[in-house]
């Protein structure tokens, strides 16, 4: 949607901070929550489905994720002190930390009070190091970076796989009715992709679940017993599983993925930057890095996980143009307002897995595939590339392929030699000094003149943005 005729005449306000007619606002910001809907609610499933939570606690879990998002994106794109980089952000929950939370949900030594400890952890790590975070950034180069998304699309694709099949211990697994539907899933998802344009495209994967749960109504897999129990309004109240834990494991595990979020984020706000003409210096940066730390720390007190913008989001800014922080910031309210309904969450968690299935494979098969493309921005020709990539990516299978790999090991290291994600970052820092030693890392100069020089392009190219 483009903007010459809704935007302010004044040319000296940022296109992040034009405000756009009221009747404007809403349907935008409506079209970003569903860009994002489907994404952030998986985090919720897999976690919930992995520690075997009835549905009633994973419809909870569902509320209290929507009502963070909307607390994050407000941060984010409203601003408070310290916090917040002020331009058009969702927040959601993100996946990367899927990994070492399942791990500790399947390690049996770590509950959901662990899991939700463990985010408190993280959220105050990450905003401790965003001040030292420029020296880590040479560390996690693109070779690195995309390594360890496309380990977490790798990882995930197992539980999409035994979502397809009826999910795991389901006494129909693999039935047909239950292939069939998630290959049903599947194929709507690519249709809508080949012959869709625009918003369509973005709302694929929910479009797809929505058409799912349909066709399986009448097929007898779909169970809404309890919703009518469930209360009309319903508000999230914080530590509802009870009191924090902080298991030691999961708290290293989270901090060291952390480091790995605010990488992808960094890459998030200065593509931002470009679209919206606002130079990213590295004050501007660590307001953002220091809006996930905060949004991830209140997300645990809430009962949620750790957040981080989306790019999806981002992508949808560049895709319509519409710049304006005003937009997000009514996604946010809507966000909010969609956590009080208790019944539509339970209606969400109601999915059969099947279905979840479909739409998995397509989720987890593109994040695996966005790590690839950031990856590719090293040169992949290089043997010592190509070997930090297998390297890391086999010790990532490990906890796949050989579950009990590391039973000799003290059972509190069960949520980190547990999770392929984190033993894929480890491996891919290790061997990226190894074999391609001092050009592996730059200087911390390197590091903010390249930051300097993203800003001072954003500035160039600001001119007359799109609001």
């Amino acid at each position: 949607m483009q903007d010459n005729q809704t935007m302010t005449t004044d040319t000296h306000v940022c296109a992040a901070d034009r405000k756009l007619p009221i009747g404007q606002l809403l349907p935008m910001g409506v079209q970003h929550v569903l860009v994002m809907y489907a994404g952030t609610i998986a985090v919720a499933l897999i976690v919930g489905g992995a520690l075997d939570l009835p549905r009633e606690d994973i419809s909870y879990l569902i509320m209290a994720d929507l009502l963070c998002c909307g607390i994050g994106t407000l941060i984010q794109s409203l601003g408070i002190w310290i916090f917040g980089i002020r331009m058009p952000i969702v927040m959601g929950s993100s996946f990367v930390t899927v990994g070492p939370m399942v791990a500790m949900a399947t390690s049996g030594h770590v509950g959901i009070a662990g899991i939700f400890g463990a985010t408190v952890v993280s959220g105050v790590f990450g905003i401790a190091l965003v001040p030292f975070f420029t020296r880590l950034l040479k560390f996690f180069p693109p070779l690195v970076t995309g390594t360890v998304i496309a380990s977490i699309g790798i990882s995930l694709i197992p539980v999409g796989i035994n979502w397809a099949a009826g999910g795991v211990g389901a006494s129909d697994f693999g039935a047909p009715v239950n292939v069939g539907l998630a290959v049903f899933v599947l194929a709507c998802i690519l249709t809508i992709n080949r012959i869709g344009r625009g918003i369509w495209v973005n709302i694929s994967v929910l479009i797809g679940l929505l058409i799912g749960y349909l066709v399986a109504l009448p097929l007898g897999v779909v169970s809404l017993d309890g919703l009518a129990s469930q209360p009309v309004v319903g508000v999230v109240t914080p530590l509802h599983f009870g009191m924090l834990e902080f298991p030691i494991s999961g708290i290293i595990a989270m901090c060291i993925i952390m480091v790995v979020t605010l990488v992808e984020s960094t890459g998030m706000c200065l593509a931002l930057g470009e679209m919206v003409g606002k130079p990213v210096d590295r004050r501007l940066l660590n307001r953002g890095l220091y809006g996930d730390g905060i949004a991830t720390a209140i997300a645990g007190f809430l009962n949620g996980f750790p957040h981080t913008s989306f790019s999806q989001n981002v992508g949808l800014v560049g895709m319509t143009g519409v710049t304006s922080r005003y937009v997000t910031v009514v996604s946010g309210f809507v966000l909010i307002v969609l956590s009080l309904f208790p019944q539509a969450a339970f209606v969400v968690a109601s999915i059969p897995k099947p279905v979840l299935g479909g739409a998995g494979l397509v989720m987890f098969g593109m994040v695996a595939s966005a790590g690839i493309n950031i990856m590719n921005k090293a040169d992949m020709s290089q043997r010592t590339n190509q070997l930090v990539f297998a390297v890391s990516i086999g010790f990532g299978m490990i906890p796949l392929a050989a579950p009990d790999f590391f039973a000799i090991f003290p059972d509190w290291t069960a949520p980190i030699v547990h999770s392929g994600i984190l033993l894929t970052a480890v491996a891919a820092v290790i061997t990226n000094l190894l074999l391609n030693g001092g050009d592996a890392v730059a200087d911390e100069s390197d590091t903010e003149e390249e930051l300097e020089s993203a800003a001072r392009r954003q500035s160039r190219a600001a001119g007359p943005a799109k609001s």
